[in-house]
């Protein structure tokens, strides 16, 4: 048998989920959310000594013709680094967690947030430590394509259903897939690589066509 040629595309996948206790609701998140945004201003303000590797947000255009949609129904996103050198071809995807909403009232509230909405989202974020491109900071993965997956689904990336009273979109799987397909595809640019890509496709489950 012949061996395939080409570069395989290397897909690392870092899962850094937390599960939403019962009780957690919309104070307690909102609480959260604060917090975390005055870290980001602390850490990650203009006035570092180390500038940060700012990475903006792309949104998944045609995502929401897939069905693959937030909460609230607008398009997924991510941010991507392109990878360089011995790194050119290699990717990591971190897929973003933030805990499940547990009832419809804090998925609907969670609507308003960047956790269910990408209208919320940060149009940019900073890249550090696996993300980084420092290699004394991140020294395995620093020159890979790094990729960080939005989450907007409520469920972990793994829905695919909707409450219609409530115009909720839990299409947490089919935003995992168009995310998937998306990133793969831009590694089909030769014959070759498309051997790579057809290879994570079928390993992936993503039957649709590009």
């Amino acid at each position: 048998m012949k061996s395939m040629r080409g570069l395989c595309v290397v897909v690392v996948v870092v899962v850094v989920f937390s599960v939403v206790q019962a009780g957690f609701g919309e104070a307690e998140e909102e609480k959260v959310l604060s917090v975390d945004h005055r870290v980001v201003e602390t850490n990650y303000g203009l006035s570092s000594p180390n500038p940060l590797l700012m990475v903006p947000l792309t949104l998944i255009k045609g995502a929401d013709a897939k069905g693959a949609v937030c909460l609230d129904g607008t398009l997924p996103g991510y941010h991507l680094h392109p990878g360089f050198g011995s790194g050119a071809n290699s990717w990591l995807i971190q897929l973003e967690g933030g805990g499940w909403c547990n009832s419809i009232r804090n998925c609907v509230y969670r609507k308003t947030t960047r956790r269910g909405s990408s209208k919320f989202m940060e149009k940019q974020i900073p890249f550090t430590g696996i993300l980084s491109d420092k290699p004394e900071e991140n020294p395995d993965f620093y020159n890979w394509n790094r990729v960080k997956l939005r989450y907007c689904d409520g469920a972990s990336f793994s829905g695919d259903g909707q409450d219609e009273a409530s115009q909720l979109y839990f299409r947490g799987q089919r935003i995992w897939l168009a995310g998937m397909e998306e990133l793969m595809a831009r590694e089909c640019t030769s014959l070759d690589q498309c051997s790579s890509f057809w290879m994570l496709r079928r390993r992936f489950g993503i039957n649709s066509t590009l």
